[in-house]
């Protein structure tokens, strides 16, 4: 089972830290994946889930590319990350699903049992989650404990 952290928060939402440099690295210590939010402002890029609040550069994304899902914000970062073969992502909104540049399935939350798919949030409406093949979560210690 993949085990990827929503914006690196390990026991619940902690919107003060969640995209933050910092929680996201915690995150990655403990050995999970990432889901991060990444807008491009300027020709600069930033975390930050419903505005960009943290500038990073292209380095510290290519240093992580292997352990991130990356959630494009706007449509300028999308065509940045067009080009970016080695970086994981995807671009959703309200979707049932999306299908991630490395060919996964990412479900919107409450649409699960899907086969081989990314359960997102699947505590929020008690997700089947027998045909999942990983869980991107708020609570992924909570997970942890139970895969």
């Amino acid at each position: 089972m993949i085990l990827i952290s929503h914006r690196g928060n390990l026991n619940g939402a902690n919107p003060e830290m969640e995209n933050s440099q910092e929680y996201i690295e915690i995150a990655l210590e403990m050995g999970y994946d990432v889901e991060i939010d990444i807008w491009m402002i300027d020709n600069n890029l930033y975390l930050g889930h419903d505005e960009p609040q943290y500038l990073i550069n292209e380095t510290w994304l290519d240093q992580r590319a292997n352990k991130l899902w990356i959630h494009a914000k706007n449509l300028l970062v999308v065509e940045w990350l067009i080009n970016k073969n080695n970086l994981h992502w995807f671009w959703h909104q309200e979707d049932t699903i999306t299908l991630t540049s490395k060919k996964y399935i990412w479900a919107y939350p409450g649409k699960q049992p899907i086969m081989n798919s990314i359960a997102v949030m699947p505590e929020i409406f008690h997700d089947d989650l027998s045909k999942s093949i990983g869980i991107c979560t708020n609570l992924i210690t909570v997970y942890d404990k139970i895969t």
